[in-house]
């Protein structure tokens, strides 16, 4: 269960996504928006409710509620601002840090959030202690993830994770902060695509999260303003299902005991990897398929199923075609519970994608591996090594027929500019060697600068 400002966006995106759940999904944010201070938020799904039921009774804006709550918002604004300047006239560290803090949590409330990323930042100045720093951080943290500035929030999460590298009292603040770290590192790298970090950040979160209480917004370790364990044990999941092979599968998510208690809170998530692991690939692909209408609706999700579901589609086409040298359409339709149509698009994007390196025969309807001479691809490399071998001696022997013409340069006494390679180098443009061997015609023959012939 999410709270605060996450809770309305998920209900605002299940709102504007799902054809059934809307109408309950919006009239749910609209409940808890008017718990809050925002009130751009609560015109936002004012609108949308309006634009789907006009006639709905919830769907009229609420002017007075807005009047005032924009009343109190102003008042309780300038009342944290004058108090801030008081205490900057005081000229008393801890206070001014405290009301920097109450001021950016202010406007994080209200929505303001580039505001909010100001006062938070004033305060890194004021911080005096290991655990204001982690606080300070956090605070940028949570902002950067409501703004989506997922580059933020990674270098919020790198700065603390520098930081324990001090002290023993910065250690263990930052060691306490290490379940939030690691989801909130995890959920960056997903939102920019990066799932193989991401599913190795999710896999490396504490299982002192699990221990929480999510209905408590004071407990120290809850961190369901923006990802419950839940969340870490799907996203992890799909990450690790998208990014990683077989054996890294089951040495990393299915024998890694903290992350195991994640996924007993998502069964089918484990039920999945397990099938991948054991070559089941349309067992599956059918389990995530039925839970996939549920992670569209997720609101950090959503933008990444599609991508995801096709690395894992993709990756089971590979290693199932692995032992043949041909399959027909219809087995591989099949095998993988789909349609032809469906696994010919799928197949075609995996070609032009360079994932899969087949062909396929529209006429025959079959798909072909590609037939590899491995006799040619063995005279080639040994073609190419006696060329190699070939070029090194003439290198060698250009560079004995230098130094019997008197024409090698040694090295000065001392630190030179110069390296000896570079004065003898048969490709050095700068050095004497250089120029002779420049200087070779066509028939193997040089000239050094003194005159002297050889060949």
């Amino acid at each position: 269960m999410n709270l605060g400002k996450t809770r309305i966006n998920r209900l605002y995106h299940i709102g504007i996504t799902s054809t059934q759940l809307y109408l309950e999904a919006l009239k749910a944010a609209i409940v808890e928006a008017k718990r809050g201070k925002d009130v751009r938020l609560y015109e936002i799904v004012i609108s949308a409710l309006h634009e789907i039921v006009p006639d709905d009774p919830q769907a009229t804006l609420d002017s007075v509620w807005t009047d005032r709550r924009a009343r109190e918002v102003k008042a309780e604004t300038d009342r944290l601002e004058q108090e801030l300047k008081g205490y900057k006239n005081n000229l008393i560290k801890e206070s001014i840090r405290m009301g920097c803090e109450d001021l950016g949590r202010h406007y994080h409330l209200i929505g303001d959030l580039s505001n909010a990323i100001k006062a938070y930042s004033k305060e890194r100045e004021f911080v005096q202690t290991p655990a204001h720093i982690v606080i300070m951080n956090m605070h940028l943290m949570h902002v950067s993830i409501d703004q989506g500035n997922w580059l933020s929030v990674q270098s919020s999460v790198q700065k603390l994770r520098s930081l324990s590298q001090g002290s023993s009292s910065s250690s263990s603040e930052i060691d306490r902060a290490q379940p939030k770290l690691s989801a909130a590192m995890g959920l960056a790298q997903m939102a920019t695509g990066n799932y193989k970090d991401a599913a190795s950040s999710f896999l490396a979160t504490d299982q002192r999260m699990l221990q929480a209480k999510l209905d408590d917004p004071n407990d120290p370790e809850a961190f369901n303003e923006i990802l419950t364990p839940n969340d870490v044990a799907v996203y992890g999941g799909l990450c690790a299902l998208a990014s990683m092979d077989r054996q890294e599968l089951q040495s990393r998510v299915l024998d890694n005991s903290s992350f195991r208690s994640y996924l007993e809170l998502e069964p089918h998530i484990r039920r999945a990897i397990s099938f991948f692991v054991s070559s089941k690939y349309s067992s599956c692909l059918e389990i995530l398929e039925s839970y996939k209408a549920d992670y569209l609706l997720d609101l950090y999700l959503h933008r990444h199923v599609n991508e995801i579901y096709f690395r894992v589609r993709s990756k089971s086409i590979v290693q199932y075609f692995i032992p043949f040298s041909c399959v027909t359409l219809t087995a591989l339709a099949s095998a993988f519970n789909t349609d032809e149509t469906t696994i010919e698009r799928t197949l075609v994007d995996m070609i032009g994608s360079g994932t899969l390196d087949a062909r396929i025969d529209l006429e025959k309807r079959v798909l072909l591996a590609k037939q590899v001479d491995e006799r040619q691809e063995v005279h080639e490399e040994a073609l190419s090594m006696a060329k190699e071998y070939e070029r090194t001696l003439q290198l060698r022997l250009l560079r004995m027929e230098i130094i019997n013409a008197g024409l090698e340069v040694k090295n000065p006494k001392g630190p030179s500019m110069m390296s000896k390679d570079s004065l003898t180098s048969p490709r050095g443009g700068s050095g004497l060697a250089g120029d002779v061997f420049m200087a070779m015609d066509s028939k193997g023959k040089g000239k050094g600068r003194n005159g002297s012939v050889f060949s």
